[in-house]
């Protein structure tokens, strides 16, 4: 009895992945976007979730999301628009982001087996000191409601948070989740199989054709100025 929520932006150029510019367009980078939330919603549908639900910034939710609940994101700071999601809820809840498309139904499979009678809470560390997921049996918004996000100490503060509130966290492995254009490479260098993986491909393809095409511009520029 848990119910699954993918957080995610709609995947516009200059809304999304906006650190992957430079060296990608900011179209590239959305199609990036695009692709981690694709592989996300995936595998999330593959779970034996009560509720299946985005939470959703935008107009026009993927078409992988058809059939899913669409919850529409609150303003505010990323620590209200949480706690909203959480709030929201009323039976277990896991909350998933959208930038780690190399999750898998067998590394969440704990979520859905494993709460037993001491388990309060599940945890995902990112690498860059945040989290990608979180698991609450009794979901309030107050367990997430003032703590300072999009920093290194990120999930150090969300643990502290749950310890003080008396829960205990299990831990799921950490993730790198996709910020940077060094990210990208990890992410797609594991997770082959990816739809990010192959867009990622496609796009820095595009990208080394666009660079090699422009210094030939500028050799023959140059020869033509010299003769």
């Amino acid at each position: 009895m848990t119910a699954i929520v993918v957080i995610a932006k709609e995947c516009l150029p200059g809304k999304v992945k906006t650190r992957l510019h430079p060296p990608l367009s900011l179209e590239q980078a959305a199609e990036l976007a695009a692709a981690s939330l694709a592989d996300t919603l995936a595998v999330a549908a593959q779970l034996p979730a009560t509720r299946h639900i985005l939470a959703f910034d935008g107009v026009t939710p993927p078409p992988e999301a058809s059939g899913w609940e669409i919850l529409p994101q609150t303003s505010g700071g990323l620590d209200e628009r949480l706690a909203a999601i959480f709030d929201h809820l009323g039976e277990p809840t896991l909350l998933l982001g959208m930038d780690t498309p190399q999750i898998s139904a067998e590394l969440l499979a704990p979520v859905f087996t494993g709460w037993g009678d001491e388990t309060d809470a599940w945890f995902g560390p990112a690498d860059d000191g945040g989290f990608w997921a979180l698991a609450l049996r009794n979901p309030t918004g107050a367990l997430l409601r003032g703590i300072p996000m999009s920093r290194a100490d990120t999930g150090a503060h969300q643990l502290q948070r749950l310890d003080r509130a008396g829960l205990t966290a299990g831990l799921l492995p950490s993730l790198t989740d996709i910020d940077t254009i060094t990210d990208a490479h990890t992410v797609a260098s594991i997770a082959p199989h990816t739809r990010f993986a192959r867009a990622f491909a496609e796009v820095t393809a595009s990208a080394l054709k666009t660079t090699a095409d422009l210094l030939a511009s500028d050799i023959r520029l140059l020869s033509g100025t010299r003769s």
